[in-house]
């Protein structure tokens, strides 16, 4: 454990081209020839990276079953991407037996920076989504009083949706496709709602959003 650690952190300081090579061929990840990661420490149980992907300096992504990375999709600066792998020998956890630890990003799709993506359960973003700003938290843990143990549950973004800064997204929580969640909210529940605006602390519908909103239309995931 000690070796692979230290084997891991030795490889981060090689250049890209060929560090790809390892993290191909000795560790079973699949990352194509034009995505890229900088100076992180990115080891879940398997990594795929998608054309055109980037992962960027400074953020970690440990302790996962799984990240997936669609098509363009960007994971931004100083991120820490962290969960539980299933099937390991811990009492936590135990009675969810379906569950997995994965972070699965659609297709031009942008995490920014310095945000916590807690993937003790599935957190599945869809495409053209934009998780903004800073200090977002996605939380699919915590301890449930009435059984007294740690639970969790997943987390589901939608497509062409836009995240404020500073929010928190706690398991269980859905955003639906073509939605915006504002600035420091908290989303805990089930939406189904498309084109709408959600905010507050608990998140509700506040307005529809006109559907015809250039962000919603877009074929190209960066935002000029």
């Amino acid at each position: 454990m000690i070796f692979q650690k230290f084997l891991n952190i030795l490889i981060i300081f090689l250049p890209w081209f060929i560090r790809r090579k390892l993290l191909v061929k000795f560790w079973g990840y699949k990352i194509h020839v034009t995505a890229r990661i900088g100076f992180s420490y990115i080891y879940p149980r398997y990594l795929e990276m998608s054309a055109g992907t980037q992962i960027n300096h400074f953020t970690v992504a440990i302790y996962l079953d799984a990240v997936i990375l669609g098509y363009k999709s960007i994971i931004g600066r100083g991120n820490w991407i962290t969960g539980f792998p299933s099937n390991t020998a811990s009492l936590f956890f135990k009675h969810q037996k379906e569950r997995s630890s994965k972070l699965i990003i659609g297709e031009h799709s942008a995490i920014t920076k310095n945000h916590h993506i807690d993937c003790t359960n599935t957190i599945e973003i869809g495409n053209f989504v934009t998780i903004a700003g800073y200090d977002t938290q996605m939380l699919t843990h915590s301890i449930n009083i009435y059984d007294n143990r740690q639970d969790s549950a997943p987390i589901k973004i939608g497509n062409y949706c836009f995240i404020g800064t500073n929010t928190v997204i706690l398991g269980g929580a859905n955003l639906p496709n073509y939605s915006v969640l504002g600035a420091k909210s908290l989303l805990n529940r089930d939406y189904t709602k498309e084109f709408t605006l959600y905010g507050g602390v608990p998140a509700k519908p506040i307005k529809s959003l006109d559907q015809s909103a250039k962000y919603f239309l877009r074929t190209d995931g960066f935002v000029y």
